[in-house]
This record gives structure tokens, sequence and C-alpha cells, in this order.
């Protein structure tokens, strides 16, 4: 950071952030919760630069009316985009990315993981949900150790792990929503000849394998598939995967089945066997993708699409934008003082609701009503102070009276027709539990640590959750991915956005929201700005490196704010529409992002 900001900080206490089957339902429209205030005519337009200092270069912009396919890897955006141009829809066309993802970035993309996926076909808006569960052996205590404290199996190995999700999700979509121009096996087919005939190794890929080689080298398997001859591979040199690419032939010949069922079902149960793991094969064989109902609300006139229980995302994000309807941004200025005030402690707010609030809606009652009704955001508006941060020691975290990991990837996608899919996908951690399945060449999740191990302490994103949350057989961990779409006035798909970065996905989507609504920059700025993040526990403000002026982190600091400096926060590609043109923005901040169209 510039030194003038570093000494202005040093005084500061910083603290390190960790980082059902069938027929989908209708959508259920939450009512607006209060009067929206409008952007000021008069208001000072938004910035016409970054900080002078800021270390990204700004994204590569695509530009088409064919259609348009962001993720965080370009094999796989081109695979999507391929599709498109054979006449696939923006179903087939993820479905396909996913599978590519599985195979050309391993960190995040997945089969041995889970997700969720918010579509809308022609005026019709769906929500999958598709992420991973507890096994039936699990039980709320598994992970307390000495002390009160989780034990590190929460997070590391096969106990670690949750039921996989991915394959069965990916199976749902394609089935209910794909064009049926193309087949199942002709959308894994381009994954299938990825994994048999190699890639090439570059930077990104190395980059992530690097980060976790240690974690990774604890166990064989992973070993055996990722370090050949016990080291990092070359740059430029051709990995391949032969045993991944025969679990994915399995899946293309038997649907779901090839994963949950059979030869790749036994490979998971003996690694379980192997290294203390809860998952059987009734708990496979047993798994669902569930359809939910969309949440939808509105935020200045905009409709937003977005996902339920389990997911916090889009309940968290309409708390956030309930509580800043009552205020006018823009007119506050972009990034300013002012203008992150009233954002943190809408962001404060919100999560220690749904720190305490929200979880698998199969397992407990959630007062959403009441939590995205006007009289709870008029609430917090009220409690706001102009001029002083709230102590979040100050904010219950039992919320009202009544009351997804850094390392999570997400892909948008739209076609020709203006069909959209916002999709994010994980394994939580960069490769997740670290274990790789002997013989079929995937890694599995390390999702039990999204549970509440421990209610009432951190996991290891910081987030202090509460009893919704704790494990149970069967039970779905509360996570933050957003996949969101939003809707203009016009009834068209006006943007398609969600993240990776654990509880900073919110937070960031929030962001380019704003950042396009409030302050109508286009999307590629919109994805390149500066993005901040508060999430009520540990109380403190984090942001960007070079993101903050040394004004603005002054007058923050004066009204009571901590403040810590980070490299990046998330990864965020996003898509929007300027008259009839999609336009894609790949994420600045992740080496191999790539928006690619047809």
């Amino acid at each position: 950071m510039p030194r003038p900001l570093a000494r202005l900080l040093s005084s500061c206490v910083l603290m390190s952030l960790a980082a059902g089957c069938g027929a989908p339902p209708e959508p259920r429209t939450i009512p607006q919760s209060s009067p929206s205030v409008s952007a000021s005519a008069s208001a000072s337009p938004p910035p016409a630069a970054l900080p002078a200092q800021w270390p990204y270069q700004a994204p590569e912009v695509v530009r088409s009316s064919r259609g348009m396919v962001v993720t965080d890897n370009s094999i796989a955006s081109k695979i999507g985009r391929d599709v498109l141009a054979r006449g696939g829809n923006a179903v087939d066309a993820a479905v396909a990315a996913a599978f590519a993802l599985a195979v050309a970035y391993p960190a995040a993309g997945n089969l041995g993981g889970g997700g969720f996926a918010v579509v809308r076909i022609g005026a019709k808006a769906h929500a999958l949900d598709f992420r991973e569960t507890a096994p039936a052996a699990a039980t709320r205590d598994m992970f307390l150790g000495a002390g009160g404290k989780a034990t590190s199996d929460a997070h590391d190995g096969t106990p670690s792990a949750g039921v996989p999700g991915s394959v069965a999700g990916l199976w749902q979509l394609h089935q209910n929503l794909g064009s049926k121009k193309l087949s199942w096996a002709e959308l894994i087919a381009p994954s299938i000849a990825l994994a048999e005939q190699g890639m090439l190794v570059d930077e990104p890929f190395l980059d992530t394998l690097g980060r976790v080689a240690n974690r990774l080298k604890k166990y064989p398997t992973s070993v055996a598939v990722f370090f050949p001859g016990g080291a990092l591979p070359q740059k430029g040199s051709l990995w391949k995967n032969p045993d991944l690419a025969v679990v994915l032939k399995r899946i293309a010949d038997a649907g779901p089945k090839g994963f949950y069922e059979g030869a790749t079902a036994d490979a998971i149960v003996a690694q379980m066997k192997a290294d203390r793991g809860w998952i059987t094969h009734t708990d496979l064989q047993s798994y669902q993708a569930k359809w939910r109902t969309p949440l939808e609300f509105s935020y200045r006139g905009h409709k937003l699409i977005a996902m339920p229980p389990p997911s916090s995302g889009g309940v968290t994000l309409a708390m956030i934008c309930n509580v800043l309807q009552g205020y006018d941004l823009r007119s506050m200025g972009w990034a300013s003082a002012q203008e992150l005030h009233y954002v943190f402690e809408a962001m404060r707010r919100a999560f220690a609701a749904r720190n305490a609030k929200l979880g698998d809606p199969d397992f407990v009652a959630m007062p959403l009503e009441q939590l995205l009704g006007a009289p709870w955001a008029a609430e917090q508006r009220a409690s706001i102070k102009p001029d002083r941060a709230t102590p979040s020691s100050e904010i219950s975290s039992a919320g009202p009276a009544s009351g997804a990991g850094p390392n999570t990837t997400h892909m948008s996608v739209v076609d020709a027709e203006g069909n959209a899919v916002a999709l994010t996908t994980t394994l939580n951690w960069w490769y997740g539990s670290g274990v790789t399945v002997k013989g079929a060449g995937f890694v599995l999740n390390n999702e039990m640590d999204d549970f509440a191990s421990v209610p009432g302490t951190a996991n290891s994103f910081g987030l202090v959750q509460g009893d919704a949350n704790a494990i149970a057989p069967g039970k779905r961990m509360l996570s933050s991915m957003s996949p969101t779409i939003v809707v203009g006035a016009d009834s068209k798909v006006m943007l398609v956005v969600g993240a990776a970065g654990g509880p900073m996905i919110i937070t960031s989507v929030f962001q380019e929201l704003s950042n396009v609504i409030d302050f109508g920059l286009d999307i590629g700025r919109a994805v390149h700005a500066p993005r901040f993040h508060m999430q009520h526990l540990p109380d403190m403000v984090v942001f960007e490196k070079a993101g903050l002026s040394e004004e603005t982190a002054r007058q923050l600091l004066h009204m009571g704010y901590t403040l810590k400096e980070r490299g990046h926060i998330a990864d965020a590609p996003a898509i929007g529409r300027e008259g009839n043109a999609w336009v894609g923005a790949a994420e600045p901040r992740r080496s191999g992002s790539l928006a690619a169209a047809p």
C-alpha cells in the first residue's frame, strides 16, 4: 500500500481474514421493503478513473449479440462458447463449461463438490440447489475437539467431505431446461477429450496448485494426479487426467448413475473407508438436487432473481439492498467515505442476521418474511448513525427478536434469445479436502467446514454462525454463493453476476450491482473497480490493495472503523447488456478468466 496509508493504518488493530427432483417451482416475489430513493439527477457522475496505483488491468470486454460465456478459465469459456455456436442454449453452454472446469480448473471446478444455479428461460425464473449434504452418519458434535474447538477434520481430509451434488445438478439443468438440440453426452464430450488428450500447463494452473502443494502432498492419491514424479508440473508441459476421463465417460453414458452408483461410487466409498471418511453408498444413491423457489426482489426499479436458502447469498443481498434503498448513494459519490459508511453498516447488519437465522430450509424455520420486510429494513436504517461506525458488539447476532469457500468458481452465460444462467460451484477451499479419489481423478470437497461445527465460534472464513447451521444428517450447509440475474425495466436480462470468495461473494456481487445501478458504470468498469468487504464479525472492513485513498481511509478511521488491506477480494466475472449486445467482462484479478462469444 502507499506509505502514507500504511502509516495511517499502522495504529489500528489489524486482523487476518481467512480468507428435489422434478419440475422447477414458480418464483416467489418478495414485496418491496421500502420506498426506493432514486439516484439524484444532479448527483456528481461516477469517477472517470480508478485509483492511480490500482494494480489490475482493465478486463478485456467482449461484445456480441449471439450470446456470451464468462468463466474463470479460458478453456471452459471456449467450450461453452462452442456449444452456443452449435445451437445450444445458455443452459447447454453452462453444463458443458461446468464439466470443462472440472478438468481444466480442478482447484474449484469439480465433480466432487456442489453449487447453485439461477436460470431465466424466457420470462420464467428457476433456482436449482445442488449443494452438498452431510452424510447420514454425521452428528452435531462430530468435529468437536478438546477445549470446545473444531478439529482439523472439519476442513482437511475425507472426514470434511459432504455428499457431492454437482453431477446431479448439471443433469437436472440439462434435462429440465436444456435446448434438447445437444445430447448430454455431446456436452460432456469436449471435457472427456481434454482429460484424455491433456492440456498445456499454464500459469493460473501452477499458481493455484503451488499454493496448496504442501497440503495436497499429504495424500498419495493427489500426488499421483497433480505431481507427476513428485514435483509440480512444468509450465508448458502436457498434463493429462486419464482417470477423470474414464469417470466422465461413465457419466456421459449413464447420467448421474455413472457417478452415484457403480464403479465411481465404489471408488468414493473405498476412499472413505481408507481415510476415516463418512460417505456411504446409501448417501450417494440418496442424493438429490432440489429445485427451489427463486427469490425475487427489487432494487431501484430493477428486478433481482437470486438463490434462496440454503444459499445465504440471495437473502443477505436482499437485506443489504433493502436497507440501502433509503439512501441516495450516488449523490454521496462513488467510494466516498459517506457512501461506504452506509454500505458497510447495511452489510454489517445483514450478516448479523444471516449468521444467526439462516440454514437449510428443510431443517430449520427461518423468519424470511420478517428479514426481507420493510419494518426490518427501516429499523436497521434508524440504528445507523451518519458519522459513526456501529461496533458489531452492539448488534445482536441473534438477529430479529422473533427469529462459500474463498475458492469457488462462478460462470455467467447468456444466449442469443436472452436466456441466462448464473451458476456457482465449489469445493470450498482450493482443491477442497485435498484428497483425490483413487482411480477417479477428482478431488473431494471439504464443505463440512461450512456448517457451524461449534455454534458461536468462527469457521475458516471468520464467520460466527448459530444453531440454524449446526450439523445434522442429510442437511445442507449454509453457503455464501450468490448467483444472481438482474432484469431491467424492459423485462429483459440486464446483468448476470456471481462470484467466488467465501462470504466476500455476497458483498462483491452487491458492489458490482451497485456500480451499474447506482453509479452508471459499464460492466467492464463495474468488474474492474476496487472492492470492499464487511461481514459483522470480525469487526473490520477489508479493502483491496491501493483501492482506498488516504483521505477516505482517514475519514473511515475517524468514524471508528478498523481497516484491513488484502491483495484482492473475490473473483466476479459478469455479463451486462448494452442495447442489443451482450458485454462480457472477465475477472482481471484472476489470471485465465475469459469472456467468449460465438
